[in-house]
This record gives C-alpha cells, sequence and structure tokens, in this order.
C-alpha cells in the first residue's frame, strides 16, 4: 500500500530559530512559522487568521537555519508531519505535531552587512546549494541521521 506523509508551507517565520545539540552531538533548529489565511464572513467583514507551525530541521540544514533565518522573514519549508508527544515536569502528557524539514527556502530579499568602505548590497532570493550560503534553499537534513503576527501586507 503506498502512503504519503508530506507537509509544505510558506510563511513567516515568527521566532528566532533556536540550534540545540542531541547527546551525539547532532545540530537541531526549531522554530515557528505563521502562515495567514484571509476570509470574508457572511456578514461581509473581512478577516485574517494565522496558523502557527514548529519547523524542526536537522544537520546541516539546522546550521544553515540558525545561521540565515531571522524573525519576519518569508520562508518554504517542505517535510514530513511528525507527532511529538513528552511528559512535563507536571505529570502531564504534551503533544505537538512538527514539520521535520527537508528544505528550506528563503522567499524573500535581505540585505547583507556591508563591507567597511562598501555600500550594502542584497542576495536575491532563489535556491543555492546545501552547501552554499546566502538566501535561497539553504539545504537539506536528514533526521534519521511570541504570539504577534509577524507579518501584515495589507493595511
Amino acid at each position: 500500500m503506498l502512503t504519503l506523509n508530506k507537509v509544505m508551507i510558506i510563511g513567516n517565520v515568527g521566532t528566532e530559530p533556536e540550534m540545540r545539540f542531541t547527546p551525539n552531538g547532532n545540530p537541531v533548529t526549531s522554530f515557528r512559522v505563521a502562515t495567514n489565511r484571509r476570509y470574508t464572513t457572511p456578514e461581509g467583514e473581512r478577516r485574517e487568521e494565522a496558523e502557527w507551525f514548529t519547523v524542526v530541521a536537522w544537520n546541516r540544514l539546522a546550521e544553515n537555519c540558525n545561521q540565515f533565518l531571522t524573525k519576519g522573514r518569508l520562508v518554504y519549508a517542505e517535510g514530513r508531519l511528525h507527532a511529538h508527544t513528552w511528559e512535563g515536569q507536571d505529570g502531564q502528557k504534551y503533544f505537538r505535531n512538527e514539520i521535520v524539514a527537508n528544505r528550506v527556502s528563503f522567499l524573500d530579499r535581505q540585505p547583507v552587512a556591508p563591507l567597511p568602505g562598501e555600500g550594502a548590497e542584497e542576495i536575491g532570493a532563489g535556491e543555492t546549494g546545501a552547501g552554499e550560503t546566502g538566501a535561497g534553499e539553504v539545504g537539506t537534513g536528514d533526521p534519521e541521521a511570541g504570539e504577534d503576527v509577524p507579518f501584515s501586507d495589507e493595511g
């Protein structure tokens, strides 16, 4: 029987990425992404609501996400949905769905800090290879080896 577990989202990074390391020394980075949905109620009122996702990246992808992502950046994340359960210090069981990313791409432009004596340049959006730096795709990872809406584009 054929099965599929694939999630693709485009949204704004809502928290600064947090990188930590497993006991084996593998890097893992997590960050939150907000997507928005606009709709009109039956009464004609326009509304917008945000849906929040936790994205988890491993290994080289984790390092790149930690280095290049910042709160507010527009990002594409692709991976699999993983149900994460744990028991808190209070003895309660907790549950959270996470996207375990195997691909992350930057979709906006971010200015680069200028070198002394130079003007600021921008890195363009697009895809780059796993070992490259800058905007675009930050690579792939293999996991087996503030509630503000961070965007508003209409007034």
